[in-house]
């Protein structure tokens, strides 16, 4: 049996990135089992010092539930039991296979025993949730079918709603599909002396797009133009079920949006053009609620509205749609898949494209989510606050690169969606994603082929800029046109497509938008449900767009992933690792 003080050597050398550079040269103990070029380290214990005031086991396993008419579905989900701790720690969704309802309170400590009862390796994330880095679901922290992993933390977000999810490499989308997802509730003092709607006037909204077949099972076999765009569904899951309607009484409601698809973008507004009135986004509360025509909902992000039904009258209906709008997929393949994806180019690069869920439902277009009916009155209601939170924000003087901002240079091919030039690869940490502890960083997330590649690229290199550009097309001194045109004109722009972007860690606030060579026609269509305020984790970046951020690196030294919460992406290799030290 393998000593128990070489295997904590082991995980520390790893978790803390003191081995990263030399793991190579270490002995087997060190590299143990590799999964895909990824460490497999010995699961994490409990730990006899940690005094827990909520533990529970947390079981990913097989199982079947009624979605369709007809035959139950397969699927895999999260199971849990509480072990000690408040009664309202679980909550499930009946008749659903989304994981339950994990709700804690910030400063409590969580014990979560996970165990695997799948066929397959995984791991689970606590999407949004500053944790230590081991505790975090990185990819070398999978667990085989039998084994127990123990995730022990002190909760130190604010109020927010998070996701968890697997993250084993290059099979988190399938897992996904499949049905292992969760949403984690965090409160706090500062939002329970609001008073918000809750019970049952606090509405959680998973929204999902799978494919069934004829027997009611799960359709998910990407091919390469599904892997390129990501992998759509044709028809829309809210809370594990299809054609969702909620009834509710004439008053004020809290609903928590979670986009739990793929791939699928949403652009959310009321079928009556009622404005949107938003309270609260990936990080929690907005200092102030905020109206918007329409929001838009990538993978990944979260979304508070405040829904307020006062003054309608009983049996009015109302439904949230998904309005239409353009620009996050490549031209030619948006073009294809509201033609119905067939003709034009047959069995070429793009030919097949009607094989996407997206031709039955296409992307960008007008369709209905859930339907909203009141069907009692209320006889009071709350107020909407007009001061929801204090936020503590950063400003460029805090940041300890104002000059020299943390590149996130997105590029795209027909072969490959990369990351600072480089598809993932575990110990590969380039010196700019060397972040120093307890530090305030500037970050810019921006498309190659609109963007100086030499900006903010820090240790990357000429080299590295020309070889990027070498393959997509930009010119012979590694720099790429302004203007987006690379490739030879509009070729530039053909497999550009937008990218919700996650960053694992500490919340971090969008300071700036601009944009260089984008279709001016799409990006009006989606520009006003762009949100910028508050704290976020996942932000969705439009082509042609730069996006700038201030996040904060403290508390937890190791290894913590960023990539792009288009889960087929993700999966390609579009993903890379912060070593903050």
């Amino acid at each position: 049996m393998q000593d128990p003080v070489d295997r904590s050597r082991r995980r520390f050398i790893l978790q803390t990135g003191v081995g990263l550079f030399a793991a190579a040269s270490m002995p087997a103990w060190v590299r143990a089992m590799e999964m895909h070029g990824m460490p497999k380290l010995a699961p994490n214990r409990a730990s006899p010092d940690f005094k827990p005031d909520v533990e529970f086991e947390l079981v990913a396993g097989l199982g079947s539930v009624p979605i369709l008419p007809g035959s139950p579905t397969r699927v895999q989900h999260y199971t849990a039991k509480l072990i000690s701790g408040p009664k309202d720690t679980l909550t499930e969704m009946p008749s659903c296979h989304l994981g339950p309802i994990i709700r804690v309170q910030k400063g409590q400590k969580v014990r979560i025993h996970f165990r695997n009862e799948l066929m397959e390796p995984t791991i689970t994330h606590w999407h949004g949730l500053h944790v230590p880095a081991l505790m975090d679901g990185h990819p070398m922290y999978i667990i085989d079918p039998g084994e127990t992993f123990v995730y022990e933390f002190e909760v130190i977000n604010r109020a927010s709603l998070n996701i968890y999810h697997p993250h084993p490499h290059e099979i988190t989308a399938r897992q996904v599909y499949y049905g292992l997802a969760g949403g984690l509730i965090v409160n706090d003092e500062e939002e329970a002396k609001l008073e918000l709607p809750s019970g049952e006037y606090e509405i959680p909204i998973v929204l999902q797009d799978r494919r069934f077949n004829a027997q009611n099972q799960l359709i998910y076999g990407p091919h390469m133009h599904d892997r390129m765009m990501g992998f759509y569904g044709d028809r829309i899951l809210v809370n594990g079920r299809p054609n969702a309607e909620f009834d509710v009484a004439s008053r004020a409601y809290r609903l928590r949006f979670l986009n739990g698809s793929n791939a699928r973008i949403y652009k959310l507004g009321w079928s009556d053009g009622t404005p949107l009135t938003v309270i609260g986004v990936d990080g929690g509360l907005l200092e102030s609620p905020e109206t918007f025509p329409y929001v838009m909902l990538a993978p990944g992000e979260r979304l508070d509205v405040w829904a307020d039904f006062s003054g309608r009258p009983k049996g009015s209906e109302l439904t949230m749609r998904s309005l239409p709008f353009s620009g996050v997929l490549p031209m030619m393949a948006e073009h294809m898949t509201r033609r119905g994806g067939r003709g034009g180019m047959g069995g070429g690069m793009m030919g097949g494209m009607g094989m996407m869920g997206a031709m039955d439902l296409p992307v960008g277009s007008d369709y209905p989510l859930f339907k909203i009916r009141v069907t009692r009155e209320a006889g009071e209601s709350p107020v909407l606050p007009s001061r929801l939170s204090k936020i503590d924000r950063y400003t460029l003087s805090d940041v300890a690169n104002p000059n020299k901002p943390v590149p996130i240079a997105i590029s795209e091919s027909p072969m490959a969606m990369l990351l600072n030039g480089r598809p993932y690869a575990f110990n590969d940490i380039q010196p700019f994603e060397r972040i120093p502890i307890d530090t305030v960083q500037l970050l810019e997330i921006f498309h190659t082929r609109g963007h100086g590649m030499g900006h903010g690229m820090g240790g990357m290199g000429h080299g590295m800029r020309g070889r990027m550009m070498g393959m997509m097309g930009g010119g012979n001194d590694g720099e790429s046109r302004q203007d987006g045109q690379g490739m030879g004109g509009g070729m530039g722009m053909m497999f550009s497509m937008a990218h919700p972007i996650h960053l694992h860690g500490d919340q971090f606030q969008v300071i700036s938008r601009s944009v260089s060579g984008a279709r001016a026609d799409a990006y009006a269509t989606v520009k006003d449900g762009l949100i910028s305020s508050g704290l976020k984790d996942t932000v969705l970046v439009m082509p042609g767009e730069t996006v700038r951020l201030i996040k904060p690196f403290h508390h937890f030294k190791g290894v913590f992933m960023y990539h792009c919460h288009n889960l087929e992406h993700e999966d390609m290799g579009m993903m890379r690792d912060f070593l903050v030290e």
